[in-house]
C-alpha cells in the first residue's frame, strides 16, 4: 500500500490528493468484489429457485413472447412504416431473424426499425454535441462524421438481432443432444409422443430454458387441434436448428409408414451421437491450423527478444564501444 501510494504521489506531487486516490481505488475494489459475489450468489441460486417455483406450480408463464411493445417504439409506427422493406422475400427473412432471436410478436418489425430510427437519431445528436466542441472541425467534416455516426446507429440494432439470434440458436443446438436422450427414454418407457414431449419440456426447464419454451408452445399448438408434425415443422422454422428440422423430417416418415416411433427416435440419436463426435474431430483437427497464427505473432516474437534479446543487446553494446 505504501509503495503504491509513493508512485501515485510521485506522479500527482501531493500527498493529500494521492490519498484520495488510493483510497478511491481501495473503494472501487471493494465495490468490484461485492458485486462480483453478488452475481456468483445469485447465479448458484437462482436454479434452485427456479426449480423450487416449477415444482411449486409457480412457473412463470411462457406465453411471454409476444410482449407488450413500448409506448415510445409504438408512437414511431408512422415513420417506420415507410421504413419496413418492401420485398416479400427481405420482409420474412427479418421476420425469420426476429423469431429466431425469440421475438415472436406482431409488431416485432416495426418495433425494430422504430428502435432503429431512435439510436441513430441519437448518436447523430451525440456526435453533433462532440463535435460542436471543436471549432476547428469543417463543415463537411462535421456532416460526414455525424452522418456517420447516424448510420453505425441505424445499422446496430440489426447486428445485436443477429448475435441475439445466433446465441438463442446455439443454446438450442446445445441443448437438443439433452432433449433427444429424454425423449428416448420416455417414449421407450411407454409414454406417447405428445406425452413424452411434455415431460421433456418439464425436465429442461430450468437447464434449457430456451427448448423447453419450444416444446411448450409445441403442446399448447398440439391442444389447440394441430397437427403433430405440423407443430413439430413450426418449432423447426422458429428455432432454424437443423437438427431439428432433419428430426422432424424423420418422424413424419415414422408416422407416414407406420414404423415404430422408438426405434426411430433410437437410431436417430445413435446417427446424432455420431455426428457429434464426427464433428468434435473436426474441430479437434483445426487446432493445429489455427494455433499457427497465434504462435507466430505472439508467442514466437516474445520467445526471441527474452532469448536472443539480451545477446543483440550485448553485441550492440560491443560494438559501441
Amino acid at each position: 500500500m505504501e509503495t503504491l501510494l509513493e508512485l501515485i504521489n510521485q506522479q500527482l506531487g501531493n500527498e493529500l490528493y494521492s490519498r484520495y486516490v488510493v483510497i478511491g481505488l481501495v473503494a472501487a475494489a471493494a465495490l468490484a468484489f461485492g458485486l462480483s459475489l453478488t452475481v456468483l450468489v445469485t447465479g448458484l441460486v437462482t436454479p434452485f429457485r427456479q426449480r423450487v417455483r416449477v415444482l411449486t406450480g409457480h412457473s412463470r408463464d411462457k406465453a411471454h413472447a409476444g410482449g407488450k411493445r413500448s409506448k415510445v417504439l409504438a408512437s414511431l409506427d408512422p415513420i417506420t412504416k415507410h421504413l419496413l422493406p418492401g420485398k416479400d422475400w427481405d420482409k420474412n427473412r427479418l421476420h425469420a431473424q426476429l423469431v429466431h432471436a425469440g421475438f415472436r410478436s406482431p409488431g416485432a418489425m416495426s418495433s425494430l426499425y422504430g428502435l432503429k430510427v431512435m439510436l441513430g437519431l441519437l448518436l447523430f445528436c451525440i456526435a453533433w454535441l462532440v463535435i460542436s466542441f471543436k471549432p476547428e472541425v469543417t463543415a463537411d467534416k462535421v456532416l460526414l462524421i455525424c452522418a456517420g455516426a447516424g448510420y453505425i446507429g441505424y445499422i446496430l440494432p440489426n447486428m445485436v438481432l443477429d448475435h441475439l439470434a445466433n446465441r438463442r440458436m446455439r443454446a438450442i443446438r446445445n441443448a437438443f443432444p439433452d432433449a433427444l436422450d429424454l425423449l428416448v427414454v420416455c417414449v421407450e418407457s411407454g409414454l406417447g409422443l405428445t406425452a413424452a414431449l411434455q415431460r421433456v419440456g418439464q425436465e429442461l426447464e430450468v437447464s434449457h430454458p430456451e427448448l423447453s419454451e419450444e416444446l411448450y408452445l409445441v403442446n399448447v399448438e398440439i391442444r389447440a387441434g394441430v397437427n403433430r408434425i405440423e407443430a413439430l415443422r413450426g418449432m423447426a422454422q422458429r428455432t432454424g436448428v437443423e437438427d431439428i428440422r432433419g428430426l422432424v423430417a424423420l418422424l413424419d416418415q415414422s408416422v407416414r409408414f407406420g414404423s415404430s416411433i422408438a426405434d426411430t427416435l433410437r437410431v436417430y440419436s445413435e446417427e446424432f451421437r455420431d455426428k457429434r463426435m464426427q464433428a468434435a474431430e473436426e474441430q479437434a483437427a483445426k487446432i493445429g491450423t489455427k494455433m499457427i497464427f497465434p504462435l507466430t505473432f505472439c508467442i514466437w516474437p516474445g520467445f526471441f527478444v527474452v532469448a536472443v534479446g539480451p545477446a543483440i543487446l550485448k553485441v550492440l553494446e560491443v560494438f559501441g564501444r
